[in-house]
């Protein structure tokens, strides 16, 4: 009886651990739960928000494009813009999804009336949208009409709103003027 219990003891002795090819397996096989599971979150979640009317300021102030004063200039019906960063001075092109297509900016002329923006040409295309946009958060105030809808855009505080007019929109800007001209009140 003794020299089987021997062998138990011998063979309990030999798999105490794992053999190197098991333990390749299970690292092969954490590795490609990785790369097919997790790898794509991330890629996914690093991407920008297309350009919108009322995503334009927040999605280009998280994406670390707005470094000093940048301007954002859209050319080709709204279809290409491009970003020119103080610094440097040159445009480049903006590489992201860009969902401003027709693209009309108005502004108010001395009246407070909405007028129609000509901004002029950019290599011989008509550029439909020029911004100027600082690190504080803060851009260019404008009234923008896409199809049958019109945003405003404020300059400071706020968030872009979506109106049905562009007289809603015109009265938005004013009651914003009217509030920051007031905020000075209280000193």
């Amino acid at each position: 009886m003794q020299p089987i219990d021997s062998l138990m003891l011998h063979t309990i002795k030999l798999r105490q651990g794992f053999t190197l090819i098991e333990l390749l397996v299970v690292i092969l096989l954490v590795s490609l739960i990785y790369f097919l599971g997790l790898s794509g979150v991330e890629k996914m979640a690093a991407k920008p928000d297309p350009l919108t009317p009322l995503t334009l300021k927040s999605t280009l102030l998280k994406s670390d494009a707005i470094e000093k004063h940048t301007v954002l200039m859209c050319i080709n019906d709204c279809q290409t813009c491009y970003l020119k960063h103080a610094k440097d001075g040159s445009f480049k092109r903006y590489k992201n999804t860009i969902d401003l297509r027709g693209v009309e900016a108005y502004t108010l002329d001395s009246r407070n009336n909405p007028a129609a923006v000509e901004y002029g040409r950019y290599k011989d295309d008509k550029i439909c949208l020029l911004m100027d946009f600082y690190p504080n958060g803060s851009s260019t105030q404008i009234i923008l009409k896409q199809k049958d809808k019109a945003y405003f855009l404020p300059a400071f505080f706020g968030k872009p709103q979506e109106v049905k007019t562009i007289e809603e929109a015109k009265d938005l800007w004013l009651k914003n003027s009217t509030l920051l001209s007031d905020s000075g009140d209280f000193y």
